[in-house]
Formats: C-alpha cells, sequence, structure tokens
C-alpha cells in the first residue's frame, strides 16, 4: 500500500531532530455544504534540523521513529 503524502506548514523547530508540521484540510459541511477547514498538528522527523519555522514541506508516512513521530519529511516547497 503506498505512503501517504501531506503538505503543510511548519510551526516549531525547537526539537532536535524533529518538526511540527500543521496540514490544513478543506471539505463540505455535510448540511450546510459551506466549506470548512480544520487543521491538526504531526510530528515530523527532520534528520539535518535543516526546516525552519514558516517553511511549508511535504511529510510521508513511515515506522514510528518515538512515541509520537510517524511521519518524515521528504522535501520543501516554494
Amino acid at each position: 500500500m503506498p505512503k501517504r503524502i501531506l503538505q503543510g506548514t511548519v510551526v516549531s523547530d525547537k526539537n532536535d531532530k524533529t518538526v511540527v508540521v500543521r496540514v490544513e484540510r478543506r471539505f463540505a459541511h455535510p448540511l450546510l455544504q459551506k466549506t470548512v477547514r480544520r487543521s491538526k498538528k504531526y510530528k515530523a522527523h527532520d534528520e539535518n534540523n535543516q526546516y525552519k519555522v514558516g517553511d511549508v514541506v511535504s511529510i510521508q508516512e513511515c515506522a514510528p521513529i518515538s512515541k509520537d513521530k510517524r511521519w518524515t519529511v521528504v522535501s520543501a516547497h516554494a
């Protein structure tokens, strides 16, 4: 099964080799049909501490690295 890839913004880089990425999803409300935005934060592995707050990055599913980390940063976007 292919690994999921999500795109989001780095909101914290204070941890060593870890970034916190906020991923936003948009969907139509089931009853009102209005577009609703929901966001979720994921901890992702950043081996070289190269990503900083504000960077737009892609994260990919991986095997558990720690208690909360199940994602790795794949690439950054302009």
